[in-house]
């Protein structure tokens, strides 16, 4: 395996002084090196995938040199416009580096590994998206040459004004801690949140759940309630985009209020879906703010800094609180039980999980079948 640190000094002899992008849980240890060697303004953990190859792209026009952009596979999708439409050599012509995890890899004799169903689809057509774009790639594990690696693909992205890109397989990089001393002890667990809000809320709320650990949690909690999981739609892949899910449902069936637990990662990767959820008076949003990544390796994000209910004050949300605590909690859901706008609130809570924390152990399409059976089940739409 390979030494985070001996990645920190390829890109030192490489002269790449910029890293940005979004963590992902394959690139997690050498995300904690990179955040503890590069200043502030040489890391930036990026809002969305998009966004950081922006970073790259600025970076390179106002210093000359290439940046690292590192991603899950997952994100490329969020990529490819400014890859194709601005990066490319037929364009703008702007090199960078792109350091890839790859989530669901093919191993050589073609055969998948295993991984969760979100995975899968783009797991097999990672490489093929790079060739589609025309990015030269290689692919790294654990006894790849890291130094002559990123050296070549630096030198390529130079010579040929466009991007190259390493994909990484799955215990690539040796384990290396986030050095981190925000102390969140005092607050509540997640996880005791979304007890107090499925105990509060009226059992017709249909809930939509974001990617990473509410998820999982939700799951769980149903299972240990002895209840069914069909109320819940679990939006186990597409980071950022439960929001609009539950807007959609909203629109469908404006006699319900429909409940999303986001995530702030989440809302931050496509906070202008605000601009439209906040106009939705059956939309009930509820932001699990831990300021961390928590799923992938407990990434910083700026959500630690920004006052979120400010945030949605200025988009026009309606009942709108921030909330520390169970009771907090429980007052807000009675607030919005009679209220006829939308409705906002941020939870501040802790990072991390309990140990043996699972995941849903049933599929995507069968969780689908069944909310869609619930829908049906509470009413009819208009």
């Amino acid at each position: 395996m390979i030494a985070p640190d001996e990645l920190l000094a390829s890109l030192e002899a490489c002269d790449v002084r910029f890293v940005t992008g979004v963590p992902d849980s394959l690139l997690k240890d050498v995300c904690a090196g990179i955040t503890a060697a590069f200043a502030p303004e040489q890391h930036v953990i990026a809002t969305n995938e998009g966004s950081a190859i922006a970073l790259a792209i600025g970076h390179y026009l106002g210093s000359g040199r290439p940046a690292l952009v590192y991603m899950q596979n997952s994100g490329l999708g969020n990529s490819v416009n400014p890859l194709a439409s601005l990066v490319d050599p037929r364009v703008f012509g702007i090199p960078m580096v792109l350091m890839i995890g790859w989530r669901a890899e093919l191993g050589p004799d073609g055969e998948q590994l295993a991984d969760e169903p979100q995975h899968v689809v783009q797991g097999r057509i990672t490489t093929e998206q790079l060739d589609l774009l025309g990015i030269p790639f290689v692919i790294v594990d654990g006894r790849s040459d890291i130094r002559s690696v990123l050296g070549d693909l630096t030198r390529r992205a130079m010579e040929r004004s466009g991007p190259t890109a390493m994909v990484v397989r799955k215990k690539t990089f040796q384990s290396r801690a986030l050095e981190d001393g925000w102390d969140d002890s005092d607050r509540m667990t997640r996880e005791e949140a979304l007890i107090t809000l499925v105990e509060r809320a009226p059992a017709d709320w249909p809930i939509v759940a974001t990617t990473g650990h509410a998820s999982r949690e939700l799951f769980e909690l149903r299972r240990a309630r002895g209840e069914g999981h069909s109320r819940d739609l679990l939006t186990v892949g597409g980071m950022g985009h439960a929001l609009q899910i539950a807007v959609g449902i909203a629109l469908a069936r404006p006699e319900k209020r429909v409940l999303c637990i986001d995530g702030d990662g989440a809302l931050l990767m496509h906070t202008g879906a605000l601009a439209i959820s906040a106009n939705q008076a059956n939309l009930v949003h509820v932001v699990m703010n831990n300021g961390a990544h928590d799923s992938v390796g407990g990434q910083p994000t700026l959500a630690r800094s920004i006052d979120l209910t400010e945030c949605a004050r200025a988009f026009g949300y309606g009942v709108i609180g921030a909330a520390t605590s169970k009771a907090q909690i429980e007052e807000w859901v009675d607030q919005v039980l009679g209220a006829a706008s939308s409705s906002f609130l941020e939870i501040k809570c802790r990072r991390g999980s309990r140990p043996g924390l699972g995941r849903p152990d049933r599929p995507p399409a069968q969780n689908k079948a069944d909310f869609m059976e619930f829908l049906r089940h509470t009413g009819d739409p208009s």
